[in-house]
Formats: C-alpha cells, structure tokens, sequence
C-alpha cells in the first residue's frame, strides 16, 4: 500500500494545471475537473481519518480489536436559534 500521504500530495499536484485554467482562464471544464478532485480530496482525507483512528483504537492498552470499517460522518445539524426575548 502507498504512502497515504504521497497519494494526497500527488492528487494536488494534479489538479494545479486545471486550478490554474479555472480560476485564472475562466475555464469551465477545468472547474467541473476541480470539483472532482475536490471531492476525491474528501473522500480520501476521511478514509485516512478513519485508518488513523482505528490504529490509535487498537493500540490502546495493547487490545488489538479488529478495526470495523466506520460509516462515513454526517453533517452536524444546524444549532438552534434562541428564543427572541419578551418585549416589556
């Protein structure tokens, strides 16, 4: 398995010639490709999050558990508004 940080400077680097087209060009196919990779970003940033927190869970205290794979986190809700205050 590659280094998972290799891979992520890699995909960067990728995407440098269409950020470059995109946001400098104007070009629209460039930023649909941009938009991709972004996600692709996500995608592999979580996948790596998880390896990281399920080697840092089976090493604590020598339990070695197997590692479940986790389901991807969702969005936290938006935080309510407080109540508007009684006008007197």
């Amino acid at each position: 398995m590659a280094n998972p940080f290799n891979k992520l400077k890699d995909l960067v680097t990728s995407l440098e010639d269409d950020f470059e087209k995109s946001y400098d060009k104007g070009n629209a196919a460039a930023g649909t490709r941009v938009r991709k990779g972004m996600q692709d970003l996500k995608n592999m940033a979580q996948e790596i999050r998880l390896e990281v927190q399920n080697q840092k869970n089976s090493s604590k205290d020598g339990a070695a558990a197997p590692a479940a794979k986790a389901a991807p986190a969702k969005a936290a809700p938006a935080a309510k508004k407080a109540a508007p205050a009684k006008k007197k």
